[in-house]
């Protein structure tokens, strides 16, 4: 599936694009110097446990085990609990930060609902976007002056967004222009308006600038040149994830899971040639860094990343074709905070030259499969949020991170030691800052009426499937997605209709007294069955979450 290519993939324009290989031994004289460098590095580990050489005791929540004598002895141990002075991040080390002086991704442009209001969080302020009666973009606090109503519960009404709970409407610049229940001459009062951010359409992304105490900046409003490149073309896809950003960011600069979680997802991610990766580290700002990665055996690294404040993450890489033209690739991600334990994230995979393979499948083939992507990581990604919402530590003192596979994750931690005081919550690789609320659970609507008025369209739902999962693929990424949930819609009034000749077919073959009609009509029933049984396979696809079967290896 062209989601992990051309980054994972040896399968499309040529063999060139990052296969991976088993891990080779060292020379003698390698692993000579990697003993005498494992000592130092276990003389650190101990030392950073906490181990007293007198009561050789670990801290509270760590433990002494071989299995880190054995990883320390072959490869090293990277940047966690033992690193190079020169790689070490101080706790004081911090900088001047505001999350809310930034631009967040809110969602693909494309996706906007032109006719309700949308209902969207960065962190925990809640926010409503629409599009006002002149198509542009409104973005409010989602609540209204009244008596606090959710906003977007509400609708439009000729450009306006109105509440549905006493009726009041407000126009595009937040002031509120109808109130029903006013006396005879009475007046609006001034008060009566919504709080407003600045939302900005970029590249085919809404974004929006959090901060009501500055003016947009917009320095800071992302720009990624390869979109804006002659034939550029990518697949876009938007999901909802139940885990922490931070943790979505770490799993997504972390290539050297793809070939165990993702194994045979495309075709192209193998199990067996998972292998360690060599990491450059290019550069390192107070707003991210970047740097190269590629296969260690083969001492190259073609595969560029960066990492951008607050939440933005780009894979690129450049090849040649044999004429010397060169091709630009890139996989871009677009996080937002929606919550504690929830996520947003914005998928670009495109490039300058597409695999002829891919353009036999429909759009709505690669959203699915990339929903089966996020499936696959999703139970170890909800668990490690468990677990550091649990232990109350800094992921140096809970991750084991080798510099054959961790390096970006360590950095990314690091950059959060900088800048998690500057954020509502954050977990850092030497510091943590733990959620001062808990989480607020929203209910799914409950009744029949509530029942039948969620799964309008206007609402995102269809069918029966209307109460809100993170777990369900529906809800996390058809709803957000107009054109899945067009195809969905689609496909069940197909299958209602081939499910209605199907019954007529075999109504008609009782009916009729000749053989060859009795056969016709037969085969027309069996063709319309499978018609029916096509259509709910393409729904199951869009629609049902993908279960992992483990495969044993000889």
């Amino acid at each position: 599936m062209a989601l992990l290519q051309p980054f994972f993939s040896d399968t499309s324009l040529s063999k060139k694009l990052l296969p991976f290989a088993p891990l080779t031994h060292t020379t003698n004289k390698r692993r000579t110097k990697t003993l005498i460098y494992a000592k130092q590095v276990l003389i650190s580990f101990n030392t950073d446990l906490g181990l007293n050489p007198k009561l050789k005791k670990p801290r509270r929540g760590l433990y002494k085990c071989s299995a880190v004598a054995e990883i320390g002895e072959e490869h090293g141990i990277l940047l966690g609990r033992d690193v190079g002075e020169e790689e070490k991040v101080e706790d004081s080390e911090k900088v001047e930060y505001d999350w809310k002086e930034e631009w967040y991704p809110l969602y693909l442009t494309q996706n906007v609902p032109d006719d309700a209001p949308l209902g969207l969080t960065v962190y925990d302020k809640q926010l409503v976007v629409y599009k006002d009666g002149e198509g542009v973009f409104r973005c409010y606090q989602d609540r209204c002056p009244h008596r606090l109503a959710k906003l977007s519960e509400g609708q439009l009404v000729d450009g306006r967004l109105e509440c549905l709970y006493h009726g009041w409407q407000f126009k595009g610049d937040g002031a509120c222009v109808k109130i029903p229940q006013l006396p005879k001459g009475g007046k609006i009062p001034k008060s009566a308006c919504l709080k407003t951010y600045e939302v900005r359409d970029s590249q085919g992304v809404l974004w929006v600038w959090m901060s009501n105490k500055n003016p947009p900046n917009s320095d800071k409003l992302p720009w990624f040149e390869n979109f804006a490149r002659p034939g550029f073309q990518d697949i876009s896809t938007i999901h909802e994830l139940p885990y922490d950003h931070s943790i979505l960011l770490e799993n997504l600069m972390d290539p050297a899971h793809v070939p165990i979680s993702h194994d045979r997802t495309d075709w192209s991610a193998k199990r067996e040639d998972a292998q360690a990766l060599l990491f450059k580290l290019k550069e390192r700002t107070n707003r991210g860094f970047a740097g190269e990665w590629g296969r260690e055996k083969e001492q190259t690294t073609p595969n560029f990343l960066r990492f951008g404040a607050p939440c933005v993450l780009q894979n690129n890489r450049e090849i040649a074709d044999k004429d010397g033209t060169i091709n630009y690739f890139s996989g871009l991600f677009l996080c937002r905070p929606s919550g504690q334990g929830k996520s947003m994230l914005i998928v670009r995979f495109g490039g300058t030259k597409r695999s002829p393979l891919a353009k036999l499948f429909p759009k709505w083939y690669f959203h699915q499969n990339a929903s089966k992507v996020f499936e696959q990581d999703m139970g170890f990604l909800s668990s490690q949020n468990e677990v550091l919402m649990k232990e109350k530590v800094p992921t140096k003192e809970l991750y084991l991170n080798l510099r054959s596979s961790d390096t970006f994750v360590a950095e990314y931690r690091k950059w959060m030691d900088k800048v998690g005081h500057g954020m509502p919550y954050h977990f850092g690789h030497s510091t943590i800052s733990l959620p001062k609320e808990p989480a607020v659970v929203e209910h799914a609507p409950a009744g029949l009426v509530a029942g039948i008025s969620a799964s309008l369209p206007a609402k995102g739902g269809i069918g029966s499937m209307y109460s809100p999962n993170s777990a369900n693929r529906y809800f996390r990424h058809v709803v957000h997605c107009k054109g899945c949930r067009k195809v969905v819609q689609a496909f069940e009034l197909w299958k209602n209709i081939f499910s209605a000749l199907a019954f007529a077919s075999v109504a008609l073959a009782i009916l009729v007294t000749g053989r060859q009609w009795k056969a016709l009509l037969l085969v027309s029933t069996l063709l319309c069955l499978a018609g029916v049984y096509a259509c709910s396979s393409a729904i199951a696809m869009n629609t049902t979450n993908f279960i992992r079967t483990h495969r044993r290896l000889n």
